[in-house]
């Protein structure tokens, strides 16, 4: 049998939360075991203890095996670099990198020293880079040299030219006021940079006790990690977040996996993300198990190679990711007999993908993560034996130590099964927006975090997520939530992907659009999809307007992008007006 660290939270994590009660949608999580006061660096330091011989990384793209021990070594090195670098207790350092071995040592060796890690999406260019650059303080910058089309360093040679004229770690850039030292990944350092490997080795005998000393003096509650999120209604939000959030929700995520020191789980989700951060490095770092990164990026053979040679039981992905791996014609020759268990997330999951990822895929124990960067993220999760439709229908129960509500306009909890707005409070909830009080204040009230979301909780406190706030579209009076349109749409046997949003109407102020991604070797049309839909759901339901699209635009983390879709659309409409007159 496998090893349960939390023997203490007895059948499960998640076995005491409270249903809804008093006629009201809030429910609270149980409040055992304790919280663990602990920073990263105890974390790692007590699992390098405990399992110092164990897998701990494996970057298969790279040719790079850590164990435990092996890791926590290596950490110590940058550690001590970073501080020969003048890098010191809360000073930002960015990390702007695909998934790379030295992307991990990184996390833990800011954290180490009591540095604020800030998360560049590997997607940025030339403006989002400066803007997030400039708008935390970067004083050091990790880079990788690039990503597919992607020239980082000419990216930064664009945004500070003197680069070209400065010795490392004295750079005086004008538009970016702050930043004093870029590392480089790879191959060797342009001009003005340092290499990795000498970062590495900066640190000597009286630098490695320095930084042993500082890491006693740190505090759980300390701020280490800054993450931007969504920028798509104006410029991105730094959630800052700490040692207490992250180590914490990192634990109960492993726990409802059930992941022990046996368990090894393929990671094709960037580390730039929580998703990659907390619910798998974090994760598994909490309870010994080993981490397998396929590749620099995602692609669904290379996931499912590695998932079958390392002989993965669990595997993290959003749904678009498991959509590609079982459409894959060579899916039936890799062995993923190992596989059960991990976590989809990041957007709702058609019943007939999660059908095929349990039976075909063998993650029987598969379960379904909800939660936003501002709440570390996860605040509900399925259980290993939560039934099919649960994982689908639902994002699972609330989770320890956390509360949560479905609120109306006035921020008063609704009945059980009413949808309103869901708020979370508890010690997952971020310590703000970085400098940015007027969004904070918005964004959190008396604790409780405003998720944004539209939701429900039935009976048994079971959380559906129905949509955005902003995502809810108003046709002719009538509230429509575009998930469930989503939900229906994927009945149908020619639909791999699909997608709902409003566009403008001078009629009914909204009209219904769906983008469809077709299923391999079909060609269905407009009116096919709409005979579908009649009679199967209301008719103001049915989209008006049906495009077929070889791809979805989507963020590097697996969204579907929908204000592209809407803005695309907003446009071809304007040739059309007569037809929605």
């Amino acid at each position: 049998m496998r090893p349960n660290p939390f023997s203490s939270f007895g059948a499960s994590a998640f076995a005491g939360a409270q249903r809804p009660e008093g006629g009201r949608s809030q429910v609270r999580g149980q409040a055992s075991p304790p919280l663990v006061g602990w920073t990263i660096g105890a974390l790692l330091e007590r699992t390098a203890s405990l399992h110092a011989e164990r897998d701990a990384f494996v970057f298969l793209e790279h040719g790079v095996r850590w164990s435990w021990g092996r890791f926590a070594q290596e950490v110590q090195r940058l550690a001590a670099g970073l501080s020969s670098l003048g890098i010191g207790r809360g000073d930002r350092v960015g990390i702007w990198s695909p998934n790379r071995p030295e992307w991990v040592l990184v996390q833990f060796a800011t954290a180490h020293i009591g540095a604020v890690l800030v998360n560049i999406n590997p997607a940025y260019r030339v403006a989002e880079l400066e803007y997030a650059l400039h708008k935390v303080g970067v004083k050091a910058l990790f880079t990788a040299t690039g990503l597919k089309s992607s020239d980082y360093l000419g990216m930064l040679e664009t945004l500070a030219p003197e680069l070209a004229h400065s010795a490392p770690g004295r750079l005086q850039a004008a538009r970016l006021p702050a930043l004093r030292s870029i590392v480089q990944f790879g191959a060797r350092p342009r001009a003005g940079m340092f290499g990795f490997n000498e970062v590495l080795e900066m640190g000597g005998p009286a630098r490695f006790r320095f930084v042993a000393q500082l890491g006693t003096t740190l505090s759980a509650h300390d701020p280490i990690n800054i993450q931007f999120t969504s920028g798509t209604t104006g410029q991105p939000k730094g959630a800052l977040l700490t040692h207490h959030n992250v180590v914490n929700n990192a634990r109960f995520v492993a726990e409802a996996m059930r992941l022990g020191v046996d368990d090894r789980l393929c990671v094709p989700v960037p580390l730039y993300h929580c998703f990659g951060m907390v619910l798998a490095v974090l994760a598994c770092c909490s309870v010994g198990s080993c981490l397998v990164f396929p590749g620099e990026s995602f692609d669904p053979a290379a996931t499912l190679a590695a998932a079958a040679n390392e002989r993965c039981t669990a595997l993290h992905g959003v749904p678009t990711m498991f959509v590609a791996m079982l459409a894959l014609p060579t899916f039936a020759q890799f062995d993923l007999r190992r596989l059960r268990t991990g976590i989809m997330a990041g957007a709702p999951c058609p019943i007939e993908t999660m059908k095929r990822v349990i039976s075909d895929m063998h993650m029987h124990e598969v379960t379904i993560a909800y939660g936003m960067t501002e709440t570390s993220p996860v605040s509900f999760q399925s259980a290993i034996t939560d039934s099919l439709a649960q994982r689908v229908a639902t994002v699972g129960r609330i989770q320890p130590h956390l509360e949560a509500k479905v609120v109306d306009e006035d921020g008063e909890a609704v009945a059980p099964g009413r949808t309103g707005e869901l708020w979370v409070r508890g010690y997952s909830v971020m310590r703000g927006y970085w400098e940015d009080e007027a969004r904070t204040r918005e964004a959190v009230v008396d604790g409780w975090m405003r998720t944004g979301d539209l939701a429900t909780l039935d009976a048994d406190g079971y959380c559906n997520i129905v949509g955005r706030l902003k995502d809810m579209l108003i046709r002719g009076g009538e509230n429509i939530y575009p998930r469930e349109i989503e939900e229906f749409l994927y009945r149908h046997p020619s639909v791999a992907e699909a997608q709902v949003f409003g566009v403008p109407d001078p009629r009914y102020g909204e009209e219904i659009c769906a983008w469809i991604v077709p299923r391999q070797g079909t060609r269905p049309d407009e009116e096919a999809i709409r005979s579908f839909c009649r009679g199967q759901i209301a008719h103001y339901k049915v989209p008006r307007y049906i495009r077929f699209v070889e791809a979805l635009p989507m963020t590097v983390t697996g969204k579907a992008q929908k204000f592209a879709m809407r803005q695309e659309m907003a446009r071809e409409l304007r040739l059309h007006e007569a037809r929605t007159a």
